[in-house]
């Protein structure tokens, strides 16, 4: 959300999120729940998890071993027992693979 927020063109006034504060300098309005008490908030955790998505069937043609197409990038037996086998890939998330493999 960060990388996005700071590709805009234009700096926003202020911005809304889901419990965590991001470290930027715009201020935030941060709502626990934020996605069931914010229209704005759901729809944008909706467009979000849609375009991920999206990404992770693209990436299941360049990484086949992961099988981003069924997983979608979560934490699932199979998923972790691939990363364990092949080690991660380049699309892994840092903070995702030190909760794997340490």
């Amino acid at each position: 959300m960060l990388r996005a927020i700071e590709g805009l063109k234009i700096k926003p006034d202020i911005i809304m999120i889901d419990a965590l504060k991001l470290d930027i300098d715009v201020p935030q309005i941060s709502i626990i729940k934020g996605d069931d008490l914010s229209v704005s908030i759901g729809a944008a955790s909706i467009i979000a998890k849609v375009e991920r998505d999206l990404y992770m069937q693209k990436a299941s043609i360049q990484y086949p071993l992961y099988n981003f197409a069924q997983n979608k990038g979560y934490g699932t037996k199979e998923h972790i027992e691939a990363i364990k086998k092949y080690g991660p890939c380049e699309i892994h998330r840092g903070t995702f693979i030190r909760n794997i493999i340490g």
